[in-house]
Order: C-alpha cells, then structure tokens, then sequence
C-alpha cells in the first residue's frame, strides 16, 4: 500500500485530521501497539477534534468580538460588584439552553464588554452561533438593510444567531427606525435564544430612553423578566492598569 497515495485520498476527502495522525504515524512510528479497532479509533477521534476545531475557530472569526476575552482570564479581585458564584454559573451557558438573557450594566470601564465577550467567546467553544455588535453598529446595518430592501431577511438572520451580544446598548437615542428593530429583535428571539446586553444606563432609565411607552413596555417586558442581571461599580479597570 502507498502511503502516501492514502494520505493524499484523505486529504482529498477533506480528512485533515485523520491524514495528519495517519501521516505522523509512520513518520515517526507512532502505535506500533494499537490494534486495528483501537488505531481506527483513534484517527476517527482525531478527525472529530480536528473537525470541533475548525468550526470553533469559523466561530470565533464570525462572532466578530473586539477583544480577546476568555472566561478563564475573568477578574474576580476588583471591587466592582461581580459575584463569583454567579458569573461561574453563567459560564456554563445553561442560560442559552434555557433561552434566558443577561444585563450587565455599570459605569465606563469597569469590564461589561469584555464579560459579555468572554461568554461570547464560551459558546462559541461550544458551538453555539454567537454574533457580537456594538448596538450603534447594529442599528446603522439595519438602517442599511432597510434602504436596500433586505430588512426582514436580516432579521431573520439574527433570529437563528443562539446569542446576540449588544455592546454599549443606549449610548445613542432610539429613533423610530431603531426602536421598531429592537421590537422586531426582541420579539423574535423572545423564548428562542439568548442576548447580553451591557449598559452604562441603569435599568430603570431603559423605559425613558427607548421611549414610545407602548414599544418600550413590550421590548422590556421581554427583555428584563428573563434576564440574569449583572451590576458592576466601582472605578474604570483601565485607570487602574494605567496607574500600575
């Protein structure tokens, strides 16, 4: 049997995985005492980890997060309010499984965008779709979306996203165009998928700054009753780092 003739068919076959264990095995004259079951076992296991891989990373690259944040770097030792026990849990990601959101608000740089990242990233690791925006960016692609005829279509490409991260939610107003989307996104995922929202305005300021009290009342209703909060203080983390 040509070897090489093999890895090449793998390849070709677009099993990366396999042709690399395959290709390193007689390269270096690795397993020489597996059976056949379990060295077939084996190149099946890779092919499957190579496979998860790839698709993380297609992910990740598609999420478009700003920052690299990783749970595993999350600060627990800043006086800022986040409970340990709590965002530990959220780690877990039983809040996508159960179709539930989360808030995270506080004031400037005390680390909302890179908690909602960091959880972004996590379901990205375990695949789930997730799409990260900072709410102005998103608002100016819908206004896009609307002049070119492919509003709807867009909407419902949000919907099948597992979880919608709006970055800097209220730092611009609402106009019309921007409050009926948020209906519409909200409306949608509603008992379907998940959203991270983070703040710099207290909950209790949404309703004002939304505006349309009838709109603002059906957006917050769906949107804060199944919400894990999230409510930090303290001073900014980045005037801390400068100062060390």
């Amino acid at each position: 049997m040509n070897q090489q003739t093999t890895i090449e068919k793998m390849k070709s076959m677009r099993l990366i995985g396999m042709a690399q264990t395959y290709h390193a095995s007689h390269q270096d004259n690795l397993y020489q005492d597996y059976t056949l079951d379990q060295f077939v076992a084996l190149l099946v296991d890779q092919e499957w980890e190579n496979r998860q891989n790839r698709k993380t990373e297609r992910m990740l690259r598609n999420a478009s997060f700003r920052a690299a944040a990783n749970v595993k770097n999350v600060d627990y030792t800043s006086q800022r309010g986040l409970d340990k026990n709590m965002f530990e849990r959220l780690i877990g990601l039983n809040f996508i499984k159960q179709h539930e959101n989360i808030i995270i608000t506080g004031p400037t740089g005390t680390g909302k965008s890179y908690l909602a990242q960091s959880l972004g990233r996590q379901a990205c690791t375990h695949l789930y779709k997730t799409k990260y925006y900072t709410t102005s960016a998103l608002m100016d692609l819908i206004q896009l979306n609307k002049l070119q005829g492919t509003y709807r279509k867009f909407i419902k490409i949000l919907q099948k996203i597992d979880l919608l991260i709006l970055d800097d939610f209220g730092l611009h107003p609402f106009d019309e165009i921007a409050r009926q989307a948020l209906m519409d996104i909200v409306e949608y995922k509603y008992d379907q998928s998940s959203i991270i929202i983070t703040s710099q305005i207290p909950i209790n300021k949404w309703h004002e700054m939304i505006g349309e009290g009838t709109i603002a009342d059906a957006i917050l209703d769906r949107l804060i009753h199944s919400s894990h909060r999230i409510k930090l203080d303290g001073e900014s983390l980045r005037k801390n780092k400068k100062l060390n």
